[in-house]
């Protein structure tokens, strides 16, 4: 078993964190300070480019302009230490990722390579669910809340949990995949159309919806539509709540959660999306208390990610 590492206090830290982002189209980096903030001017964010375009070599290049970007305002300030959150899965032991969203990028050691660009040696991973979960825990919409699970809907689905006030890594850091839950028949090897992401995503309801007839090809779009009492883009929209539903169905029942915080672009799609995705939870709930799931908007929108990272270090006590 691994030992826990000692509590960290905040005021500890005279020191900012430099925080990095790895998503499925960009690199983010920024300075975060012991407050939870975002430190001003001191925000980059570098694009990967389309998934299908981007090479293991790209990418490299973009978290390099990334840091490099950032790197003047870290000596500064005097940083020491990199949090750094990535889509999944990560391998938190080699230090590598290997991003779904990033066909191109494959055990990618993500660790040693912001070792090389920033000069620091203590560089923390975790899965950007994780971190998500650790930025709503410490300075969001899951303060004081024991049992949560805190999820982004955007171009796919990312999560991470909190169980009894602390947020779960898992055994190789990548718990809280709520978007691979499987929340339907499988059919054939398709696999991935059976999951949460793959029904509920934003780019995924709107391939369907186009699928079904409809013209158009964006969320936004699609928003629109739906707004508008479109046929498709309602029933686009509601496919995406039913099965997100399902999905936190299955992980309230499992885990006793009492609270789901929802984030991500597509989430917007609709005001009451949160109300959609709450009533399908509890359609679908076997047990009562896990019909008392309430499902919420998350508090710190695009900061989340970046806070998160840095709490890595500022906030080790949160850490499972």
């Amino acid at each position: 078993m691994t030992a826990r590492p000692a509590p960290a206090d905040p005021a500890h830290h005279d020191a900012p964190v430099l925080a990095v982002d790895v998503g499925g189209t960009k690199v983010e980096a920024a300075l975060v300070d012991a407050a939870g903030q975002v430190l001003p001017g001191t925000r980059v964010r570098v694009p990967t480019g389309p998934a299908s375009a981007a090479s293991a070599n790209a990418f490299s290049q973009a978290l390099a302009e990334a840091v490099a970007a950032v790197r003047g305002h870290a000596l500064a300030a005097g940083v020491r230490q990199i949090g750094v959150g990535a889509a999944g899965p990560v391998d938190l032991m080699a230090g590598t990722i290997s991003p779904l969203n990033l066909p191109a990028v494959r055990e990618f050691d993500i660790v040693g390579a912001l070792r090389g660009m920033s000069g620091l040696e203590d560089v923390r991973l975790r899965l950007d669910g994780t971190c998500i979960a650790l930025a709503e825990l410490w300075k969001g919409a899951a303060q004081g809340v024991s049992n949560a699970i805190v999820f982004v809907v955007s171009t796919g689905i990312g999560g991470g949990v909190v169980a009894d006030g602390r947020v779960v890594t898992g055994a190789s850091g990548n718990a809280g995949h709520l978007g691979q839950l499987i929340v339907d028949r499988v059919s054939g090897d398709d696999v991935a159309a059976a999951t949460a992401e793959g029904q509920a995503s934003g780019r995924n309801a709107v391939e369907w919806a186009r699928r079904q007839g409809w013209p158009g090809t964006s969320g936004e779009e699609l928003a629109r539509d739906y707004a508008r009492g479109k046929t498709l883009a309602v029933r686009a929209v509601e496919r995406s709540a039913s099965a997100l539903g399902r999905g936190l169905a299955n992980v309230a029942v499992l885990l006793d959660t009492e609270l789901a915080i929802m984030g991500g672009g597509f989430s917007f799609v609709t005001e009451d999306y949160p109300a959609m995705v709450e009533r399908a939870a509890h359609a679908h709930s076997v047990n009562a208390y896990a019909r008392k799931l309430r499902v919420t908007r998350a508090a710190l929108g695009g900061d989340a990610p970046l806070v998160g990272a840095a709490a890595q270090v500022l906030r080790e006590d949160l850490l499972g």
